[in-house]
């Protein structure tokens, strides 16, 4: 008599997977994914379609024919068998497996159905009488389980004999961890220390500032600077400005700065140092994150004027060793509290009007454009900014370069 159900499929199963891997030279994962068989499930499909026409050639049980399925393809004819079918009856899911299933498997191993099979058995592990099958073939749920218990009983009967020595390995386990602890303690205390030390030197957000300071300083501002009428490569410098858009967003009490030029952007910081006072430290944005042309500006708030006066400690902003040092007075004014803002770049309009376009959307939806790049200063509205920023704005820090700086146009 041969063994039925569970047994009798996971053991057909793991033959027909050792088989269709051998022929096919491949390997198929064994898990819960039911796709990972169905290589397999079409294989076997090829056999199982031709049931109802090879009970007498092949020895097994009648099956009816599929009329309606004629014209379907796999896997929605009668006797498809699919990837999961595969899967659960693998795993021991299934009780009762399917008998055109079993008899696909016994002719796709063994050439005959299970009842041609049964009168002369060409495998002797398929007889009842024979121990169960081997649970390193088979992933049914079932025998993994009884494997598990049977290797808990086992690990409960070493308890006895282990319990000291695993006492023992836990106490220098965890004064182990207790060192790593008071080591990364110390490590963490030093680092604190360090970074109380670093700000206490380099004076980092000495002042706690209030939500009024906050509001003073944070938002879009704009930037006037007569820099360009140092820049000793420019013949046609002489009485140019330019106009830059910046932004201070506070971060937990200090304030991230940006500020786009016609030419290049900045980026950086700024603080208060008093109530009053900003220190505004930068430096142009480079790809690779140097630090390159660094300034510091001080901005003095005044609440009843437009315009505000800041003297930096700057360059000229010139190529190569034209690139000078430079202290000049600019000319900041906020626009706005809120918004975000876009740089344009290489566009049809930045074409037209060869210079950067900044577009600031407010919080109402409103667009307003600005068009950075180098004026005359003529042509600065309005008026009172030009004697700000003429070339008596401007302090260079060689006295021969002077007389440059002051030529006529």
């Amino acid at each position: 008599m041969l063994k039925k159900g569970k047994e009798e499929i996971i053991y057909l199963l793991n033959k027909c997977i050792e088989k269709f891997e051998s022929e096919n030279s491949t390997v198929l994962t064994k898990n819960t994914n039911r796709k990972n068989y169905e290589p397999l499930a079409i294989a076997l499909s090829e056999i199982s379609n031709n049931l109802p026409l090879s009970a007498e050639k092949l020895g097994h049980q009648e099956y009816e024919p599929d009329n309606i399925s004629e014209s379907k393809k796999y896997p929605f004819r009668r006797y498809d068998i699919t990837g999961g079918q595969v899967r659960d009856a693998l795993m021991g899911l299934v009780s009762n497996p399917r008998s055109f299933l079993v008899d696909t498997c016994y002719i796709y191993l063994y050439g005959v159905g299970r009842l041609q099979f049964e009168k002369a058995p060409l495998d002797q592990s398929l007889l009842a009488e024979k121990s169960t099958v081997n649970t390193a073939d088979s992933y049914s749920l079932l025998y993994e389980n009884q494997r598990l218990k049977s290797e808990l009983a086992n690990a409960q009967k070493k308890e006895t004999t282990t319990n000291k020595k695993n006492k023992t390995q836990l106490f220098i386990l965890l004064g182990g961890l207790s060192l790593i602890l008071f080591v990364l303690i110390g490590k963490i205390k030093s680092s604190q220390q360090q970074l109380s030390e670093l700000k206490q030197d380099f004076s980092i957000t000495p002042l706690s500032i209030s939500k009024k300071e906050k509001d003073a300083l944070e938002g879009i501002w704009v930037c006037y600077t007569g820099s360009p009428q140092a820049r000793l490569s420019d013949s046609d410098r002489s009485r140019k400005v330019v106009m830059n858009i910046a932004t201070f967003k506070e971060k937990n009490g200090y304030f991230l700065y940006k500020r786009y030029g016609a030419s290049f952007n900045h980026s950086g910081y700024a603080q208060y140092d008093n109530p009053t006072t900003i220190s505004i430290h930068s430096r142009l944005v480079t790809l690779d994150q140097k630090i390159l042309s660094p300034r510091h500006s001080l901005m003095q708030l005044d609440t009843n004027k437009q315009f505000l006066n800041v003297i930096s400690a700057s360059w000229n902003f010139d190529v190569g060793e034209k690139n000078k040092i430079i202290g000049i007075r600019e000319v900041y004014k906020k626009i706005g509290a809120e918004g975000e803002l876009e740089e344009i770049l290489n566009s049809v309009e930045n074409a037209e009007c060869k210079c950067k376009i900044i577009r600031w959307e407010k919080p109402n939806g409103q667009i307003e454009e600005y068009r950075l790049k180098n004026s005359l200063l003529d042509s600065i509205k309005p008026a009172l900014l030009h004697p700000l920023l003429d070339a008596q704005s401007i302090l260079v820090k060689d006295l021969e370069d002077t007389t440059l700086i002051k030529c006529k146009s």
